[in-house]
């Protein structure tokens, strides 16, 4: 110590995450004693401790560590004592410049006590290389929690701080997503509206109206100690979260991370990696969303780009497929006039004929063919309609459930009955004297409890079965709705080929010279849905 320098100190502790499971000696309560007895020993004025909990060493934007500089900058501290050179940071860089720089100019004595680090003294030479193994240690550290966290996403397990909107974290395992009743719900119905048509804008103004909270909003209200201004500036529902959450594929069941990477272990900015580096683990949870609905809403946005570019869309894509390989019909380019494109196995088109045979078809010949197949089969009689409408009904998935409900109706009723003659009997023989008071009572309370608890399934069965009938009524009515509706099929659309068509193959073609020339031939098969396999319509060009 100089002479006559008096010294105020701040007392500066951090614990970075990852010191978790460090020894001892890292822990906030060790250091402070340490710090505490090492001043006093020394006869050193404390003015505060400053202590950033959780806050990585490469990090100098810590709130308490920020609070150190205001006071030495309002010269409320001229002196800064740590544990050792780590606890002020590990990027050397930053923190040389603090040490060698920023304390010096501001008259700042800085001690680290188990570094034998003194500003003061002339041996402190060695804090320049202390900070370089320090920054050496956080990247090996980073390197290897990277690491790990791609060995855990690899294996499926969800590694993201906050739940996506929809699930919450299993209490029984942090890494595996299971259903949020209330927000799961929702997701159903954004992604419900989205398959009818109705865009994101109109999605989220909805919502907004109906004041359901927001992703964001709803994390805070579940979540103590989260602030939600620090978490949503608008605190609404926007068109840009609609969208991101219909591209979202942790909605099938799905995981999908790895998505970023921080550009440096020092710097908290991202890039966004390709999409073919992301780690996707497929079947991990609960779905809130079926493929085909989840494909639906992507085709309609497919297709609102491509009218906003003015681009070519290829309807077919995902329904068409090769007859062969079974692998879908890709797009590829033409030189016939007034065509978009060709279509052409997937298959071949990656891999060539050691795969595959091109089985190309002009994209407008099988729009025509489909769209002439579709007005033949709604072109039915009342007799076919009527079968149509009852192969429906029959493949309506809650149908067995109703009839579970049912029978469950019958056999409450039954026991009901059976109760009224039981506790009937207990009065007849507690006055005969067969039956003693206490164990009348006893009896009893046992029977009406379970009469009680019937009356009240019964009731709720039978306020659910008033909507069963029509729910099937309902279903009958839109699907014979929309069959008058498109029975002119001027226009396919996603939405009616999604509707209408489960599939359509495509065989190989092949050139028969006739009396006018070359003349192809191929096999094109749709495959409807709500209709048998006798329903299915072969094609020759």
């Amino acid at each position: 110590m100089k002479a006559g320098s008096i010294y105020t100190a701040a007392l500066y502790m951090r614990l970075s995450k990852d010191d978790d499971g460090a020894a001892e000696s890292a822990s906030i309560i060790t250091q402070r004693k340490m710090l505490r007895s090492y001043a006093a020993e020394h006869g050193y004025v404390v003015f505060d401790e400053y202590v950033d909990d959780g806050w990585s060493g490469t990090n100098f934007d810590r709130p308490d560590f920020k609070r150190m500089i205001a006071d030495i900058e309002a010269k409320k501290v001229n002196m800064v004592i740590t544990k050792d050179l780590s606890r002020l940071g590990r990027d050397y860089i930053t923190a040389g410049q603090y040490t060698e720089i920023y304390f010096p100019s501001k008259g700042v004595r800085y001690i680290a006590i188990h570094d034998g680090y003194d500003s003061d003294s002339p041996y402190s030479d060695i804090a320049p290389f202390k900070n370089v193994i320090n920054e050496m240690y956080a990247r090996d550290t980073s390197k290897k929690i990277r690491s790990a966290f791609a060995t855990k996403m690899r294996d499926g397990a969800y590694i993201a701080a906050f739940a996506p909107y929809g699930y919450q974290k299993d209490p029984v395992d942090k890494n595996h997503l299971v259903v949020d009743r209330q927000s799961g719900q929702v997701v159903k119905h954004i992604f419900h509206m989205a398959a009818e048509g109705v865009l994101p804008t109109k999605i989220a103004r909805s919502l907004n109206e109906q004041r359901v909270p927001p992703p964001a909003v709803y994390r805070c209200m579940t979540h103590d100690g989260l602030e939600v201004n620090a978490y949503s500036k608008r605190q609404e529902w926007t068109s840009a979260t609609i969208a991101k959450m219909l591209r979202n594929v942790v909605y099938l069941g799905h995981i999908a991370q790895g998505k970023t990477t921080k550009v440096s272990f020092k710097s908290q900015l991202t890039v966004r990696n390709p999409r073919e580096q992301w780690i996707v683990v497929e079947n991990t949870h609960e779905a809130l969303v079926d493929q085909e609905t989840f494909d639906l809403v992507r085709r309609r946005a497919m297709v609102r780009t491509c009218e906003k570019k003015g681009t070519f869309y290829n309807l077919f894509s995902g329904i068409a497929k090769c007859a062969d390989c079974g692998r879908n019909m890709s797009a590829t380019g033409t030189r016939k006039k007034g065509s978009p494109a060709n279509l052409t196995c997937g298959g071949y088109k990656l891999y060539g004929a050691e795969e595959c045979s091109n089985h190309f078809i002009d994209y407008n010949v099988l729009y025509e063919i489909v769209q002439a197949s579709l007005r033949e089969q709604l072109a039915i009689s009342r007799e076919e309609r009527a079968a149509v409408l009852e192969n429906a009904q029959k493949k309506q998935p809650a149908s067995a459930g109703r009839q579970e409900r049912s029978k469950e109706i019958s056999g409450i009723k039954k026991r009901l009955r059976e109760l009224e003659g039981i506790i009937a009997k207990l009065y007849e023989d507690n006055g005969a004297g067969r039956l003693s008071n206490t164990r009348m009572n006893k009896l009893l309370s046992k029977y009406e409890q379970e009469a009680e608890a019937l009356e009240q399934r019964m009731a709720a069965l039978q306020s659910e079965k008033a909507t069963w009938e029509p729910s099937l009524q309902e279903t009958r009515e839109k699907l014979d709705k929309l069959l008058r509706q498109i029975t002119d099929v001027a226009e396919l659309t996603p939405k009616l080929l999604f509707k209408l068509v489960d599939h359509i193959e495509i065989g190989q073609g092949h050139y028969e010279r006739g009396e006018h020339g070359k003349v192809k031939h191929q096999t094109v098969k749709i495959f409807y849905r709500f209709q048998t396999q006798a329903a299915v319509k072969e094609y020759r060009l």
